[in-house]
This record gives structure tokens, C-alpha cells and sequence, in this order.
């Protein structure tokens, strides 16, 4: 079996031209399964090369054995890649093991599965494993966007500090597309004089409010500020497509979840608490104590429930129609009251 490779290692290698005959990305985190696309793509044929060198299929529309007829095809260039995107759709995807027994070495063939990961233990899978790559694109936890947002800044020469870092992590969260994206639209919008990352620059180029976003109306609620609380949350319904309540939510829903769990942590210092929970002591001192003081474990039990509730009325289950301004209204007069 060939050995398991990093998003780092297999970037590097496609960058070097050194390709495998079959790549597997799978995984739920999008943004490393797009990336590494885009990087064989651009390294394994010229722009000028894409119109009879690549070929896409989709799982749905098409059959292994199509895929492996265009696969054993000789490229009218130097190389071939046949990329299946929804690949997870793809119903005789089993047939694929027979091609990988014995791979074109002009093509290059890359399976895309968003929708989560194949079984491991599917014959197409223990092959492509043995010949080529095999990459579960996983997604990034919360107690680690700190650190890729501080890498992402100094590996561009900008520093970062820390209260700048959170903003950008409470707001965005873990949706590495977009965070990706807002950070190297900040960077870009820079003059060359200025390194220094600060709140007020994350706050106007970023199009975040210092007093109107996700991490200060958390604030507002750890601090049960009523006329902040709400203030925000009109000014969330003013501009949903900035602040969708969709985003709002999990938001609320991981920071109640951390605050119950903090209540079971053997140990009660700041230090104890934050190893317990996976994040920063400096989160355990600015959000979870203040916050134990402010809610019992049994309230904040019930306004996990009511975060799911409103989140599936968000949704239109079972026949909601609420607005979701309203239904955000709702949901902080509960936490408040």
C-alpha cells in the first residue's frame, strides 16, 4: 500500500509534477478537495490542452465503464485526465478496480467525493490506495482556525493579533472557503506599507461591525445584555445575506454546547477548563466564565433544545413560516429570560 499522504505532501508533489495514476479526494470539507483539484489540473495539462486532454464526468450522468474506456484513451497531448466529480454517485464504481490494475500511464484520473468518504474496504478503493492517493478531506475544528488564521497571515508576511484572529474566527467560523476567501481579499486590499493585521482593518475590509457581528452578539448574550442582544439581532434581519441565520446558529449552538460541557471538567481553573474543552484559556476567561455565572447548566440544556427547534423552523420543517428574524427574536428572549 502506498504510504498515506498529507493536503501538504500531495500538493507538493502535484506541484512537482509527480503524479499518481488515481487520486481519491473525499472527505466533508470542501475547500482542501477544490484545492487540490485546481492544483492538478493547472500542473497536469496547459490551459491551451483542456479541451482535448480533459475530460469531466459526473457520478450521476455516467458509468465506470465509460469512464474507463476514456481513461485507457492515449491524450492527443502528453497526458490525459479524466476527472468524475460526485464520484459517490457513480452506482458500479466497484468496475473502476479492474482499470486500476492496470492504469493508463498517460492518465491521470481523479475521483471527487464530497459527500463524505467511501468504505475503505470496497475493492476499488484497497487499489487505488495500493497505486495512487487516497485522501480524506476532513473538517477543521474550531479550536484550530486560531492557528490556521495566525499561519495564513505570517506564511503572507502580516501579523495578526489576537483579538483581530478571533473576530475573523467567531465570524466566519469553519467554512474554509469563505475564510480563505475573506482573508486574501483583506490582504489584497492593503497598501505594501501596511503588515500589521488589526480589528479595524477586519472590521472594514472584512465588512464586519465591530458592534454588529456574530462574536459581539455572543457577548451580549454570555453578558445578558437585553438591549444589545437584540439590537443585533434586528440589525442580523436588516442584512441577512450578511449575517443568514443559518450561520447564526451554529454559532450560538457550539458556544452553549462548550458551556454545558465545561460544567463536567474535573478540573474548575481556567487552564483545566480549556484543556477539557480543546480551546484557548483566554476563550474559558473571556466566554465560558462569564458565562457559567450567567446560566445554570439546566438553562443552558434547554436552549440547546430551543437552538434546534428554531434551526429546524429556520429550515421549514414542519411547516414553519415563521420569519427568521422572528424566529432569532424568539430564540434570545428565551436565552434572556
Amino acid at each position: 500500500m502506498a504510504k498515506e499522504m498529507s493536503y501538504e505532501e500531495i500538493m507538493r508533489s502535484v506541484k512537482s509534477r509527480n503524479f499518481k495514476p488515481v487520486y481519491v479526494l473525499m472527505g466533508d470539507e470542501p475547500y482542501f478537495i477544490d484545492q487540490l483539484t485546481d492544483a492538478i489540473l493547472d500542473n497536469a495539462l496547459p490551459v491551451e490542452e483542456r479541451d482535448f486532454c480533459l475530460t469531466t464526468y459526473y457520478g450521476a450522468d455516467t458509468t465506470a465503464n465509460a469512464v474507463i474506456n476514456t481513461a485507457r484513451s492515449f491524450p492527443m497531448g502528453d497526458r490525459m485526465v479524466v476527472l468524475v466529480r460526485n464520484a459517490n454517485e457513480l452506482k458500479d464504481i466497484e468496475e473502476l478496480a479492474v482499470y486500476m490494475q492496470n492504469p493508463q500511464p498517460t492518465t491521470v484520473l481523479v475521483l471527487v467525493n464530497k459527500a463524505g468518504k467511501f468504505d475503505g474496504r470496497k475493492k476499488f478503493m484497497v487499489q487505488a490506495a495500493a497505486i495512487g492517493v487516497v485522501f480524506e478531506s476532513q473538517k477543521v475544528k474550531e479550536n484550530q482556525l486560531s492557528g490556521i488564521i495566525s499561519s495564513f497571515f505570517r506564511q503572507n508576511g502580516y501579523t495578526a493579533d489576537v483579538k483581530s484572529v478571533s473576530l475573523i474566527a467567531d465570524s466566519i467560523g469553519n467554512d474554509l472557503t469563505r475564510l480563505y476567501g475573506e482573508m486574501t481579499k483583506l490582504i489584497n486590499s492593503l497598501t505594501p506599507e501596511v503588515r500589521n493585521i488589526t480589528p479595524e482593518l477586519v472590521e472594514r475590509h472584512i465588512g464586519i461591525s465591530k458592534d454588529f457581528n456574530i462574536y459581539e452578539f455572543q457577548n451580549a448574550l454570555i453578558l445578558k445584555d437585553s438591549f444589545k442582544a437584540f439590537q443585533i439581532a434586528k440589525y442580523f434581519d436588516d442584512n441577512p445575506k450578511q449575517n443568514p441565520i443559518q450561520v447564526v446558529l451554529p454559532s450560538l449552538f457550539r458556544l452553549f454546547s462548550q458551556l454545558m460541557i465545561a460544567y463536567y471538567a474535573p478540573g474548575k481553573d481556567k487552564i483545566s477548563v480549556a484543556q477539557y474543552l480543546g480551546i484557548k484559556d483566554w476563550q474559558v476567561e473571556r466566554n465560558i466564565f462569564p458565562a457559567m455565572r450567567n446560566y445554570s447548566a439546566a438553562k443552558v440544556l434547554s436552549i440547546l433544545s430551543v437552538i434546534r427547534d428554531i434551526d429546524e423552523k429556520s429550515k421549514g420543517f414542519g411547516g414553519s413560516k415563521v420569519p427568521n428574524g422572528e424566529l432569532l427574536k424568539q430564540l434570545v428572549f428565551f436565552i434572556l429570560h
